[in-house]
């Protein structure tokens, strides 16, 4: 397992809105090294993922009651192998512009919802990232009592999240009564002199009790504690700042199109687009 680096001090976002900001390191944020590994799918034969470890979504959210999955979005997710299949040792999830079951592109997103769900712990994921305008993708976890406790106060932690047209930026946040959606608490980590597009990156947090590390290639940005949900939650709704992240939880690979956050493809977007996942890892 890899050292982690110190965390930066100053990684609190002010609500709605993604800051970068050079700060000094804080030698006291909590760091730990999780290295007994209890899942990992390194995608080694070809196919369908492993029905052991990952289900589907399927749809436009309409079956579930948000259409647009919450965010507007555009995409029909499917299970075929055109926009997800393990091959050459990747997972490859294909966003295509195409006419499917009334909407104009399809894509995936696959769960591990009822088949690995952990609480605490190292959640890793090595990916390369598609490009353009309207090109959402997403490793993220939700916690798994959300059919009966309903988002946000079931909690969502976005591992990393990337927007098409910045390949040089992704983020990490939470999302919990209070501090949800535009209101997240979230940061970004820009790299320099590279691009997410163009080579694998690996993105984790490291989660216990009373915080959530996030870090690329093992370079910690971003602390989120108990302190940190109280004191940005928003106040006009039910448990404001609550720390929700005392339940297992359970991952989440997709490409999003379109949707509130990254807007509506443009002429610019080229499609098929795809992202490489080369593995996904939890330890405890």
């Amino acid at each position: 397992m890899k050292i982690l680096k110190s965390i930066l001090a100053c990684a609190v976002l002010l609500a709605g809105t993604l800051l970068i900001t050079n700060c000094e390191v804080d030698e006291t944020q909590t760091v730990t090294n999780f290295e007994n590994l209890v899942m990992a799918d390194e995608f080694d034969v070809d196919g369908a993922p492993d029905p052991t470890l990952w289900t589907y979504d399927i749809g436009d959210g309409s079956a579930e009651g948000i259409p647009g999955w919450g965010n507007n979005e555009l995409q029909y997710y499917t299970d075929r192998p055109e926009n997800v299949k393990v091959e050459n040792g990747l997972l490859v999830i294909t966003a295509r512009e195409e006419a499917f079951d009334g909407s104009s592109y399809t894509s995936a997103r696959i769960t591990t919802q009822n088949l690995f769900e952990q609480q605490y712990g190292r959640f890793e994921a090595r990916i390369r990232m598609p490009l353009g305008k309207g090109i959402w993708p997403a490793f993220w976890l939700l916690g798994n009592d959300c059919d009966i406790n309903p988002w946000p106060q079931c909690g969502e932690i976005d591992v990393m999240e990337y927007l098409g047209d910045a390949p040089t930026i992704v983020f990490g946040s939470a999302h919990g009564p209070g501090y949800n959606a535009g209101d997240s608490i979230s940061k970004e980590y820009e790299l320099e002199n590279d691009r997410f597009d163009t080579g694998f990156h690996v993105f984790g947090i490291e989660w216990g009790p009373d915080y959530i590390n996030y870090y690329v290639d093992d370079e910690l940005y971003q602390q989120i504690t108990p302190e940190t949900t109280a004191e940005e939650a928003v106040d006009n709704v039910p448990n404001p700042g609550e720390w929700v992240f005392n339940r297992p939880f359970y991952i989440i690979l997709n490409i999003a199109v379109g949707g509130n956050l990254p807007g509506a493809p443009n002429e610019d977007t080229q499609f098929p687009q795809r992202m490489y996942v080369d593995y996904v890892r939890v330890y405890n």
